[in-house]
């Protein structure tokens, strides 16, 4: 005879039995949470992110590529002065290359720092060009910019010498094709001379479109005079060469700054000469950074990064910011607490300022970037 009891069996689950709908949900959702989790630790993504890099002062030392601390400007056969305080040079990092991106993790952490900033792989590794090629115009850009910032630095120490334009080549379809060769020293455009490219670009964007310019050249030491109709590309006005700068220095300046590149430490460097070139420190003890391209005439021309060289200044104990004019709508909200940041468009404006920072005279009038 078989015997049933009431009371609740107490007996196992079978596999057959399920667990109740909320602890199965439950289970689910930990399951794609650890899945999600994983993604974001392990799968690369297509993004790579800036952030503050090293600073570098430009009038004291860093080590070269064997170790060794040299002065990041030496003039070896000047008379050069004491200097006080820092003028310090500001550089971004950026995170990632292709194949070898950060991680979706990563990317999320970035976009809520506020001092890193998070783009495309393509922003900083366009498509056909590898990482040696980019290495190596970031090299030439710098060389480049120091040899620039010696030219202003002496320009505005009152320094005359050659400051010679020259035709490096010609664009794609360009008006000056079978006009203007390579090598060829651009002197003046419609009269007015021109010793920086900045100041070339300058008399082509005044001379527009509408009829030829006169342009004075020296080909192979003979003295020019050629005619260029402009033409607009992307909004610009060009004369559709690729040129270069040549100088003839009067005096010996050697820039010292290795793993670095890129254009934009010009103005800080040329700040730096002058400073050394000059009786009594000119930054009277402050910190003061900042970051801007220069060109042989002293205009002070835009630079990317400059949020994250905002955080750098400020880590480095900036109280001032030298930063181009032309800049300004990325500084707006941006600023560290603590750092007052000027907007500068030429050499001499940084030099007043950084003067004046030092004889504790520096007033309102000076122009900044809005708040």
């Amino acid at each position: 005879m078989a015997l049933f009891s009431d009371e609740p069996s107490s007996a196992p689950r079978t596999s057959r039995e399920r667990r109740p709908l909320p602890e199965r949900i439950g289970w689910i959702a930990l399951s794609v949470a650890i899945v999600i989790g994983i993604v974001f630790v392990l799968i690369p993504s297509p993004y790579v992110f800036a952030q503050p890099g090293p600073v570098y002062d430009t009038l004291g030392v860093a080590e070269n590529g064997d170790g060794e601390e040299v002065p990041l400007i030496e003039i070896p056969d000047e008379t050069t002065y004491p200097t006080e305080g820092e003028l310090n040079l500001l550089t971004v990092s950026v995170l990632g290359r292709p194949g070898r991106t950060p991680s979706w993790l990563e990317v999320i952490g970035a976009w809520f720092d506020r001092t890193r900033s998070v783009a495309p792989i393509e922003v900083y590794f366009p498509p056909g060009v590898t990482s040696e090629d980019r290495d190596a115009q970031n090299e030439i850009a710098m060389v480049d910019s120091q040899q620039d910032a010696i030219a202003a630095a002496l320009v505005e120490l009152g320094h005359d010498f050659p400051r010679e334009v020259t035709v490096a080549g010609l664009l794609d379809d360009s008006p000056a094709d079978g006009i203007l060769e390579a090598d060829d020293v651009i002197v003046s455009l419609d009269g007015t001379e021109v010793h920086s490219i900045g100041e070339l670009q300058a008399a082509v964007r005044e001379h527009g479109t509408d009829a030829p310019a006169q342009i004075d050249i020296i080909r192979d030491g003979e003295p020019q005079t050629v005619e260029v109709t402009p033409v607009d590309r992307g909004g610009a006005t060009v004369i559709g060469v690729g040129v270069r700068m040549h100088y003839e220095f009067p005096i010996d300046v050697e820039l010292q700054l290795d793993d670095v590149g890129g254009s934009s430490a010009g103005m800080m460097f040329a700040l730096g000469i002058v400073d050394k070139l000059t009786r009594g420190p000119m930054t009277g003890g402050e910190i003061i950074a900042g970051t801007g391209t220069i060109d042989s005439a002293g205009a002070v021309g835009p630079i990317g990064g400059i949020r994250q060289k905002l955080w750098s200044a400020e880590g480095a104990g900036a109280r001032w910011f030298l930063a181009p004019e032309s800049n300004c709508d990325e500084v707006t909200g941006h600023v560290p607490d603590g750092v007052t940041v000027f907007a500068v468009s030429t050499l001499d404006q940084a030099r007043t300022i950084v003067e004046d920072v030092a004889d504790g005279d520096v007033t309102g009038s000076y122009p900044s970037c809005p708040e």
